[in-house]
């Protein structure tokens, strides 16, 4: 038989000064069995950058939340979409390779991937030089050691503020305060 995704509930209130976009989510994450409780914060802090990007590529009308990840390999960790079903955004968390970014870049307008890990620069170096001729993608590197910790605030159910400025995110809860500034690769 096999295991079963965890669902966590998340209550996130962004304050993205960058961009002045203001908003609370309620969210779900199924979290896979195979996924660390960093990865899954990851894909939530994906999520708390790009938020804006409601307000700025969908005015206001579109659908911000988590695909099924790494449950279905075609499908992103985040998506935007508009209200006419297009997809806007789409962004995978990790180390993915390069054929399923380049069907991404097809099936969206922006592709963004979000490294972390202790092998993320390796990984980047081989990478490189297959991803420059996408146009559509960015990838930016999430500090490994600020992914670690935001381990400590995941619960079941969790209440937590992301705040962006000058391009950093500050993701907190009662338990602890997480700074992440992410690195722009691509």
């Amino acid at each position: 038989m096999a295991l079963k995704s965890t669902i966590f509930k998340a209550h996130l209130s962004i304050a993205d000064i960058d961009h002045g976009y203001y908003a609370d989510h309620a969210l779900t994450l199924a979290r896979h069995p195979s996924e660390t409780d960093e990865r899954m914060l990851a894909r939530l802090v994906a999520l708390a950058l790009q938020a804006h990007q409601l307000q700025d590529l969908c005015r206001g009308d579109g659908t911000l939340g988590f695909g099924a990840g790494l449950s279905d390999p075609d499908d992103p960790d985040v998506l935007l979409t508009d209200f006419t079903g297009a997809r806007r955004l789409w962004i995978e968390v990790g180390q993915p390779d390069d054929k399923p970014l380049a069907k991404a870049c097809a099936r969206a307008d922006q592709v963004l991937v979000y490294a972390f890990g202790h092998a993320a620069e390796v990984w980047w170096k081989g990478i490189e030089a297959k991803l420059t001729r996408l146009d559509r993608l960015q990838v930016w590197r999430l500090p490994y050691a600020g992914v670690q910790a935001l381990a400590q605030l995941a619960e079941r159910s969790m209440q937590l503020q992301a705040t962006i400025q000058d391009g950093a995110i500050t993701l907190s809860s009662d338990r602890a305060s997480i700074d992440l500034e992410p690195l722009c690769w691509k």
